[in-house]
């Protein structure tokens, strides 16, 4: 498979996460509806909006969906740590490591953009808010006003277990097919348990995105306040001489989904 074919796989990929998790929290997070009841026509207000509980499952299928759609292109990343970790894991070439995350990057950049223009149809966006455009924070910037050693500590432990996850899952012993379905239900997972405490980023790109626009858009602050989703995965090497040795698994690993040996892509199998 080509570079530009898995870099355009990596842009949509990451593309569609930011779009569908952020505008998600953007547009439908918090929405109510309005009645009125009886002779006297007593207005009635009700909510009807996911919260943390749809947006959550909202990232999630984003990432299941397109793992399925573009990840026999490029591995399904759609994510620098998840690529990054791949690479220390030595399962994933280091040639395609910076295309894949200038990929990335500039797809959440762009479906930010979008997601700012959309918000922006329906009258002024309060950018000055904690967290615009669903960005990622501490302090102020963090819904639950957790600091910044509680944000980082957050970040690092789930996005670490967020590639053990991907590690395990497509694994060439895992169930053949189901790693999209595996590591979808994760990301939902981690967003339930951070939300109240960063907005979650687990995903660099994610949070560069919203917060570059955010920052074009007036704030600035917010541009420097997801610096910590930077270095994630730098502590990600998963412990590849005392844990698992993953060089072998790329010679024979089959596809399942999300796997990294995407120059021989194959048919995604519902089972073994």
């Amino acid at each position: 498979m080509s570079i530009t074919k898995k870099v355009l796989a990596e842009f949509f990929g990451t593309f569609w996460l930011t779009f569908g998790g952020c505008g998600s929290a953007v547009f439908a997070a918090v929405s109510t509806g309005a009645i009125t009841i009886g002779a006297e026509k007593t207005p009635f207000t009700f909510p009807l909006g996911i919260g943390f509980a749809g947006v959550s499952l909202a990232f999630g299928l984003t990432v299941l969906t397109m793992a399925y759609a573009v990840g026999h292109i490029s591995g399904g990343h759609f994510n620098p740590a998840v690529s990054f970790g791949l690479w220390a894991g030595k399962r994933f070439p280091a040639s395609d490591l910076l295309p894949y995350i200038l990929a990335q990057v500039v797809g959440a950049i762009v479906a930010a953009g979008l997601l700012y223009v959309i918000a922006s149809s329906a009258g002024a966006i309060d950018v000055s808010g904690a967290n615009p455009l669903a960005t990622n924070g501490f302090g102020d910037h963090s819904p639950g006003k957790y600091n910044l050693v509680g944000c980082l500590i957050a970040e690092v432990l789930l996005t670490m277990m967020f590639l053990l996850i991907i590690l395990g899952a497509t694994d060439r012993l895992a169930p053949q097919g189901f790693a999209p379905i595996a590591i979808g239900f994760g990301l939902t997972l981690i967003h339930l348990i951070s939300i109240p405490i960063t907005n979650t980023s687990v995903n660099p790109a994610r949070s560069t995105g919203p917060a570059l626009i955010v920052a074009l858009a007036g704030n600035k602050e917010l541009l420097a306040k997801h610096g910590a989703e930077l270095f994630e995965a730098a502590d990600l090497r998963v412990r590849r001489d005392s844990v698992v040795n993953y060089r072998a698994d790329i010679v024979d690993a089959p596809y399942d989904g999300v796997d990294t040996n995407c120059d021989r892509p194959q048919r995604l199998r519902p089972g073994r």
